[in-house]
């Protein structure tokens, strides 16, 4: 054994590259293999977006329509800048779905950036003109520029910019709106809402029922406002956002993202990170300027009482997944990194886009003199436009969990053990 050790490479010869070198039973992996995978590709003004997804069963139906307007969802909202008049979002899906099903094949979906016409000569593949090059000679604060200008020895932040962009995010809204699709044959539903915007929120939880009312509305409408439910306070967060328009500043707030009739068992106590909360935490983090992250009334709980913060659980003998109850949702509809069968309740908090149309005080890259914050157009306020893009991540990371749980390479064998599950749970 010792001989054997003595063959190993040392620390300092550890690098990605000959991690191999090193047995598999000796490796320390933190992050497992999923079942569900997927990532990304592509620049802001690059001339598309890539997204793929790997591990779904097959025989999922695929609604392009849906899957367009889950995209067009993303686009809208009162303070988006100039890019969404430019852009109409549609999923040109190259693999993994024929006839109107997934076949469990890895899926490719493509979105055209249509503001490459007017990016060609600035940002080509090939060496191009370095005259045509568009600098981002000032780092912006609270924008990734100055952070990834260092990390990858970058002289300005054009690069930077054109990958740390939220445009990426459609990308993720594109294979966000599969794994929606997938938990659609589950029964599972995922929705967001606006609960702040500015000094302006919504006050108490909003029910489930009124949530999708919204979004039934949004279907028969060719703009969405806010996308608050309570229609009062929605004016009053349009007027929030008319007040920084005219400024030249930007606003944050609060989304919430809502799952209806999630089972119970999704995500385990058993290890750090295959906890449900912590890995929608994660998802939901992961999104651009989202600065924290909250389960339930987790918040508040801080400040509150136990006796005031648990849901007490009740037998009412009634249908649903068990016949457990809770008197409230405080929880989130998660427990020890478990759905515990209510709904899951996530709020996600946007800092204020950071490209300001009155610049804050910089450094410029080249001369390190002081000088504003550069500046390319922008929105003002994407508050909805980032509670669509985090219904993407809890979709992907519900279906990732619920594939782990239930299996199944096709989509009959998934729902066979699903039902098998849920007679378990009544039986219990």
């Amino acid at each position: 054994m010792l001989a054997r050790l003595e063959k190993l490479p040392q620390l300092s010869e550890l690098r990605p590259g000959n991690l191999r070198a090193v047995p598999r039973k000796l490796r320390i992996l933190y992050n497992r293999a999923f079942m569900l995978r997927y990532l990304t590709a592509g620049e802001s003004h690059g001339e598309a977006l890539v997204a793929y997804i790997s591990g779904l069963p097959a025989g999922i139906p695929v609604d392009q329509a849906f899957v367009d307007r889950e995209l067009w969802r993303r686009q809208q909202g009162y303070g988006r800048g100039g890019r969404m008049k430019i852009e109409r979002d549609t999923a040109h899906i190259l693999s993994g779905v024929r006839h109107g099903k997934t076949i469990g094949s890895p899926i490719a979906i493509q979105l055209e950036n249509r503001d490459w016409k007017n990016w060609q000569e600035s940002l080509p593949v090939g060496a191009g003109d370095a005259d045509k090059h568009k600098r981002v000679s000032s780092p912006r604060p609270g924008h990734a520029d100055l952070a990834g200008a260092l990390k990858y020895n970058f002289p300005e932040a054009r690069y930077v910019l054109e990958r740390a962009s939220a445009r990426e995010s459609a990308a993720r809204v594109a294979i966000g709106a599969l794994a929606k699709l997938f938990l659609r044959e589950l029964g599972l539903e995922v929705l967001s809402h606006v609960v702040t915007t500015g000094s302006v929120s919504v006050q108490g939880e909003v029910p489930w029922e009124k949530i999708r009312a919204l979004h039934h509305q949004q279907n028969d409408r060719e703009e969405v406002l806010l996308n608050c439910a309570d229609p009062d306070a929605e004016q009053r967060m349009k007027a929030e956002v008319d007040k920084v328009l005219k400024t030249g500043d930007s606003l944050g707030g609060i989304f919430e993202v809502v799952a209806h009739n999630v089972p119970p068992g999704l995500g385990t106590y058993a290890q750090w990170d295959e906890r449900l909360d912590a890995l929608l935490a994660a998802a939901v983090m992961s999104l651009q300027a989202v600065k924290a992250v909250e389960i339930g009334s987790g918040v508040a709980a801080a400040f509150s009482p136990g006796s005031a913060v648990h849901d007490e659980i009740g037998y009412t003998g009634t249908a649903g997944f068990t016949a457990f109850s809770r008197s409230h949702n405080n929880a989130g509809g998660i427990e020890g990194g478990v759905s515990n069968g209510e709904e899951i309740r996530v709020r996600g908090y946007l800092k204020p886009i950071s490209t300001l149309r009155r610049p804050l005080q910089s450094v410029d890259f080249s001369t390190r003199e002081p000088v504003k914050a550069a500046y390319e157009r922008s929105d003002v306020c994407v508050v909805p436009a980032a509670g669509v893009a985090a219904e993407a991540m809890v979709a992907l990371t519900l279906a990732r969990c619920a594939l782990e749980k239930f299996g199944g390479d096709s989509m009959l064998e998934t729902l066979r053990n699903f039902e098998g599950y849920r007679q378990q749970l009544k039986n219990y």
